[in-house]
């Protein structure tokens, strides 16, 4: 067994890192991507600019650094990253061990903003990180940053929009906002998303008004089946927020296929929008508990 996978090891029996001020109603903001994508400097602009500094606990270079800030009243707690890099490139211990802490970083925080080089392009390693806090069911921006560095005509915006969001089509739910985090360009346009996303992915939703949406969209387009056997869904109930997260209840688990998830997912994105975050569903069998 190598260093490596020693430290793999050792911070999988670490406890959630909790850090002083966590219990306070700031929202944990992670900011994430690659190196060199201008996570430091976004923050350095915003808190600069904002001069409302309340406290800064640093670690290494290598490590997350936590900075508090207040926008209009409200705190929030801004996650610096060390950039995370394809596996192959991470030839010494101490920065895998910076990758696994980034990770973490991402576990504890409410909302990510993910960093995209807007010189470079959205790319495959963005996909994977974005990925990674998709999976964790955490509240998502994409920033494309260096926004002042590309050329620009009436179509660019819209082809970085299509661009982007066909290398993460898993996550279409996400705002997406061009910034320089140099200049500041529209840095000030995060700060309301971050409400938002962080408000809608809290949002619960009455158990009625979400059978309601059930049935007209059972009605609209029929379950699968499987055998001459369809699949029948009973009810639905939200159980968790951040990321929003209901139980659907049927008669047969095995009947449930991902692309009617999806549009059931669709249909109460209808409704409720769920902006820039997840929808994660619990799948029972009717006489199964929650």
């Amino acid at each position: 067994m190598g260093i490596g996978d020693v430290l793999d090891k050792v911070i999988s029996y670490f406890p959630n890192e909790t850090h002083e001020g966590e219990e306070t109603d700031a929202i944990k903001v992670a900011v994430i991507g690659k190196p060199n994508s201008g996570k430091s400097s976004l923050i350095n602009k915003i808190l600069g600019y904002e001069r409302v500094l309340v406290s800064d606990v640093p670690g290494t270079t290598r490590d997350a650094i936590d900075s508090e800030v207040e926008f209009n009243g409200k705190k929030y707690i801004f996650i610096d990253t060390a950039g995370i890099r394809r596996k192959s490139k991470i030839s010494d211990n101490i920065e895998r061990y910076s990758v696994l802490r980034s990770f973490r970083a991402i576990e504890r925080a409410d909302v990510c903003i993910l960093m995209v080089d807007g010189s470079e392009g959205i790319t495959d390693q963005d996909a994977k990180i974005a990925g990674y806090a998709h999976d964790e069911g955490k509240s998502i921006i994409v920033a494309i940053n260096k926004w002042d560095m590309v050329e620009k005509d009436t179509k660019t915006v819209n082809e970085f929009y299509e661009n982007t969001f066909r290398v993460l089509s898993f996550m279409t739910y996400a705002p997406m906002v061009t910034i320089s985090a140099l200049t500041g360009l529209r840095v000030n346009r995060l700060f309301p998303l971050i409400d938002e996303i962080y408000e809608q992915a809290s949002l619960e939703v009455p158990t009625g008004m979400l059978n309601d949406i059930l049935s007209e969209a059972v009605a609209m387009v029929q379950p699968p089946s499987h055998k001459g056997k369809r699949l029948k869904i009973y009810y639905i109930t939200q159980v968790g927020v951040r990321p929003p997260k209901f139980v659907l209840f049927v008669n047969d688990l095995q009947l449930m296929h991902y692309s009617y998830e999806r549009y059931i997912a669709n249909k109460l994105r209808e409704a409720f929008e769920f902006k820039g975050t997840s929808i994660k569903f619990i799948i029972r069998e009717r006489n199964e508990k929650v």
